[in-house]
């Protein structure tokens, strides 16, 4: 696979809500890093991660309207969406919408770094709201 084709699957894993495909294409020192810097290290932790995260938005999606690759780095250019989950409901109330970016560095067939940019303040006020911050 070509570093896009990787960079493209891990987007179909996510909006499948795959984790046993998410963990195949991560390395095992895989590092996902948040939009305010933090890292969180290792395919197992970021499987977890992600299990939780679907978990919290149900509906979590991106929607890639541009990519850009140079050598082993792919940069997504699109749209996060997701509804927070409050009480095991999906409530229109709590549903965003952001402009987010994210870069991909592959190794090989997998992905070794996934960033992610994003504006959290939309997000941060629906979490204040529901009394989860």
């Amino acid at each position: 696979m070509t570093p896009e084709e990787v960079a493209v699957s891990f987007v179909e894993a996510i909006n499948s809500k795959q984790i046993d495909k998410l963990s195949e294409l991560m390395t095992k020192d895989h590092v996902f890093i948040n939009s305010d810097g933090t890292e969180y290290l290792g395919r197992e932790r970021m499987s977890e991660g992600w299990v939780e995260y679907f978990a919290m938005v149900p509906d979590y999606r991106i929607e890639v309207k541009e990519t850009l690759t140079r050598g082993n780095t792919v940069v997504l250019l699109g749209i996060a969406t997701g509804t927070f989950s409050h009480q095991g409901t999906l409530d229109p109330m709590n549903h965003w919408s952001v402009p987010a970016a994210w870069r991909a560095v592959i190794d090989g067939d997998r992905i070794s770094a996934w960033q992610l940019y994003v504006n959290t303040e939309q997000m941060r006020k629906i979490l204040e709201r529901l009394g989860s911050l």
